[in-house]
């Protein structure tokens, strides 16, 4: 089709946020583009509601369901604002011919560094430092140094390559575990392959980075943190949904796990009441893993590069559906 005809629906937030050349663009080549109202994902009923008339869509967090791709009727591309589509019904969207895209690799950095920060936060009870300065008070607490400890990555993608690389300067020693891990990228970077349960067992920080698949939904539960070393750290900046919060929160309590950095929970923002946010060795984050100014241009000009190529009939450089 014409791109001067083309109806656009953007829900990802922070979109054009730290790059206004994105809207700018965007808005010169097609006929409209409508922008999230809300501030926050959309649910299903919310999204049914702008789908309408809509060409292409560059998608954030939203429930990108059956339901919701009823309503598009003219919908000819979803282009995730991101690396996960756990949140698009792919078989629905193939189903109605829609082509359904991602951005690998564009925040990787910047949710490396989360972690790394989560690790760092935890070790030298950084939280409760300000704090504690801030209310007067002068307290030498004592923290641990990331020096010579061992760090598990679990999910050697472009996000554990890109973490693994930083904790060089630390002086880890780092283990890895990914069924289609590069080899060549760990022996260059002094980083050891290993199955899973030995990277579970003898990490002192155990950092995620997983898809969201049937096989990994809840998959850190009370067996696999039983297998975690005593004193151990968990660092989640992947999805909330593989790990059982419930388990967590107890191997917390019992002083078996020291600690825990959470940027993902199950349910997003997590109840007040979510038990785990009353816990001091809990640091939570509200899933700003790829909030950069880098990363979100990096994911904005790759997903406005494949809603438009599409749209135009050509073939996009990252579909996954």
């Amino acid at each position: 089709m014409e791109l001067k005809n083309a109806h656009i629906l953007v829900t990802a937030t922070s979109y054009g946020k730290n790059d206004p050349r994105l809207k700018t663009e965007l808005e010169a080549q097609v006929a409209s583009v409508t922008y999230n109202p809300t501030g926050k994902p959309l649910t299903s009923t919310q999204l049914a509601e702008l789908l309408p008339g809509v060409d292409g869509f560059i998608a954030g967090l939203d429930v990108i369901d059956a339901a919701a791709l009823e309503a598009a009727n003219r919908l000819k591309v979803i282009a995730r604002y991101g690396v996960g589509y756990d949140n698009v019904d792919l078989a629905a969207a193939r189903a109605r011919g829609i082509v359904v895209t991602n951005t690998p690799g564009a925040n990787s950095v910047s949710v490396a560094e989360l972690a790394l920060a989560l690790m760092l936060a935890l070790a030298r009870q950084l939280p409760e430092a300000v704090s504690a300065v801030h209310e007067g008070k002068w307290p030498r607490l004592s923290g641990i140094s990331l020096e010579h400890k061992t760090v598990g990555i679990l999910g050697f993608g472009a996000i554990g390559k890109q973490l693994s690389r930083r904790l060089r300067g630390f002086d880890c020693r780092v283990l890895a575990f990914d069924p289609f891990a590069d080899r060549a990228f760990a022996i260059e970077n002094n980083v050891e392959l290993l199955d899973m349960d030995d990277v579970v067992c003898n990490a002192d920080f155990l950092s995620l980075h997983l898809p969201l698949l049937p096989e990994t939904r809840a998959m850190v539960n009370t067996e696999f943190l039983s297998r975690m070393k005593q004193g151990a750290y968990l660092i989640n900046t992947s999805r909330g949904e593989v790990v059982d919060e419930a388990a967590l929160f107890a191997a917390l309590e019992s002083g078996h796990l020291r600690g825990a950095g959470l940027d993902a929970f199950t349910q997003e923002p997590p109840d007040p009441a979510n038990p785990l946010l009353k816990l001091p060795q809990v640091i939570a984050t509200p899933h700003l893993g790829a909030q950069t100014d880098g990363a979100t241009s990096n994911m904005g000009w790759l997903a406005l590069q494949d809603c438009l190529a599409v749209l135009k009939g050509e073939e996009p450089k990252f579909r996954v559906a």
